[in-house]
């Protein structure tokens, strides 16, 4: 029997972690938290019967306790809740698929409960990597990427090891304005930014991946969770989605892991790993494929990879202030406050105001997060012109 419990069960990767407990029997779910989505919520609990839930605010925690009274179930709320959750005694793996740094707390407490993680939240190694690896180091703690993309890194290197690593290869689809130039993008708007050509995903990282930030923040958790300096990471356009990701080794040779786009396989191989189990599903027909196409990535079009790798080089602080303001500025664009051109300016100002600290703790993470924030709605409130 595999325990687990879901930090952002109501969102795109936690109700597709559901539907792998519903094809696994041996599966069982201990914990639940959500947002405030209560409605969701409450069918999940009712479906899966978890022991423990948590959602975010005091209104859903009543709301929700009301509408479960009925069930053998405790309901928790804030982030005590979330820290609940992810330290349950009877878990095997925490999946954190809940979206921001609010991720931080309960990954590290999931691991200092010896907890192995399937890692579906960018920011908490973004953010902090240089905290996160070494105590899930010290804790024998697995660290499992559930990105297609990582998850893909990770399956190539099964039978290797990170000092054979010559280049890793982070394959990106280049979302719906691939080929566009800056020009054209001034006009985009929230509509157009979420239809995303490939994968079905949140609104937050659906965004994210148009303006490529979403992969610049993989090249920096790449840069964790592999062991991989900067120069090593390379991303290539990929409109296809067919390949993952590859990993190039010292002698030349390539390994890549393909499939079709469906996140459910490499959240599925998180959960049963190192085991590979049958899954449904539409399979890869080269025939009907035809081809495969490569493509640099247009930096200059789309900064926010660019921006990535300097915040990443600069490092510290840097890259929590490269995420922080990213995650305000997709909420300000998601809102229509900005243009979809200013989120990666907004980014660069918050940068370029930011003074780093050299080895952050979570206290200053979380702190340089909040300037971060507040510094962009400044300069959004002092003007910026929406265009």
């Amino acid at each position: 029997m595999i325990n687990i419990a879901i930090l952002g069960s109501t969102g795109s990767i936690g109700t597709q972690t559901l539907e792998i407990v519903d094809s696994n029997p041996d599966i069982q779910v201990m914990g639940l938290a959500a947002g405030n989505n209560v409605d969701l919520l409450e069918q999940q609990i009712r479906k899966y019967r978890p022991r423990l839930a948590a959602v975010w605010s005091e209104k859903a925690w009543h709301d929700l306790q009301m509408r479960v009274a009925d069930l053998p179930i405790r309901v928790v709320c804030g982030m005590e809740g979330l820290l609940e959750i992810a330290t349950m005694e009877e878990t095997d793996i925490l999946v954190t698929a809940i979206v921001g740094m609010i991720g931080i707390r309960p990954t590290i407490a999931a691991i200092e409960a010896g907890k192995n993680i399937a890692l579906a939240n960018k920011e908490t190694l973004v953010t902090a990597g240089h905290l996160i690896m070494p105590l899930a180091k010290e804790k024998g703690v697995s660290i499992l990427p559930v990105d297609s993309e990582h998850s893909a890194i990770f399956q190539s290197l099964k039978t290797e090891n990170a000092e054979q690593i010559e280049k890793i290869l982070l394959t990106a689809s280049g979302g719906p304005f691939r080929g566009k130039k800056r020009e054209e993008l001034a006009s985009i708007q929230v509509e157009d930014a979420l239809k995303h050509p490939n994968w079905s995903m949140g609104q937050k990282i659906t965004i994210d991946s148009s303006t490529l930030v979403n992969k610049g923040l993989e090249v920096i958790e790449a840069k964790w969770l592999f062991e991989a300096e900067l120069e090593q990471i390379q991303v290539v356009v990929h409109p296809q989605s067919i390949i993952h990701s590859m990993v190039q080794f010292k002698d030349g040779g390539i390994l890549a892991q393909m499939g079709m786009p469906d996140m459910k396989l490499p959240i599925q191989y998180a959960l049963t790993y190192p085991k590979r189990r049958p899954m449904g599903g539409k399979r890869v027909d080269f025939y009907e494929l035809g081809q495969l196409t490569f493509e640099k990535p247009d930096t200059e079009t789309f900064r926010g990879l660019k921006l990535a790798y300097e915040a990443a080089h600069i490092g510290g602080s840097m890259p929590t202030v490269y995420n922080a303001a990213n995650e305000k500025a997709v909420s300000l664009f998601l809102e229509r406050k900005i243009s979809y051109l200013q989120i990666t300016e907004l980014i660069l100002e918050a940068m370029n105001n930011h003074k780093v600290i050299a080895n952050p703790t979570v206290e200053e993470i979380l702190r340089t997060q909040t300037e971060s924030e507040e510094l962009l709605c400044s300069l959004v409130g002092s003007g910026i012109n929406k265009g």
